[in-house]
């Protein structure tokens, strides 16, 4: 949907074929990383990413997973990437810690790469609320991925 007349907008495109997609999961909080895993890849099938171009890979925890993202972003064998992780509060500061630096430190990797990551590490503050977010979530971060990578091949496209 065009707002101006005049002005060419590059619109939104969910199509996965073709692309590569890595997916970090970390491995703390399993059930839920596992929920946000199932809806990311169901998700990034539906828009058509073969099960060939995708490659999961675990992490202990939220902060390792950037360093993974790093590794494969580096590797210049993905067009996107889904980070899933969940981080539910408990009862000391080490929630804010981890929440705030695994944000950071994914969008700090992009930004150094270049290549997208879609963050699906949720923040919440009980189980209940994480295992009501996973789905949407992880569906969500493979929308993400898949538009960003197309953006960024698009915005390639012009020069």
């Amino acid at each position: 949907m065009a707002r101006y007349d005049d002005i060419e907008e590059l619109e939104p495109r969910y199509d996965g074929a073709g692309l590569r997609i890595g997916i970090i999961m970390s491995r703390f909080n399993i059930d839920v990383c596992e929920g946000l895993l199932a809806a990311c890849s169901a998700e990034l099938r539906r828009c058509g990413v073969g099960p060939g171009d995708m490659l999961v890979v675990t992490v202990p925890g939220a902060l390792e997973i950037a360093l993974a993202a790093q590794r494969m972003a580096a590797g210049g064998s993905f067009d996107a990437l889904c980070a899933l992780g969940a981080v539910i509060r408990g009862e000391t500061y080490h929630f804010e810690v981890v929440s705030d630096q695994s944000a950071a430190a994914l969008a700090q990797v992009q930004l150094d790469t270049g290549v997208p990551i879609a963050n699906g590490v949720l923040t919440t503050d009980d189980d209940g609320q994480a295992e009501a977010r996973m789905r949407q979530k992880g569906s969500d971060v493979a929308r993400a991925a898949i538009e960003m990578a197309n953006l960024l091949r698009a915005l390639d496209g012009r020069r």
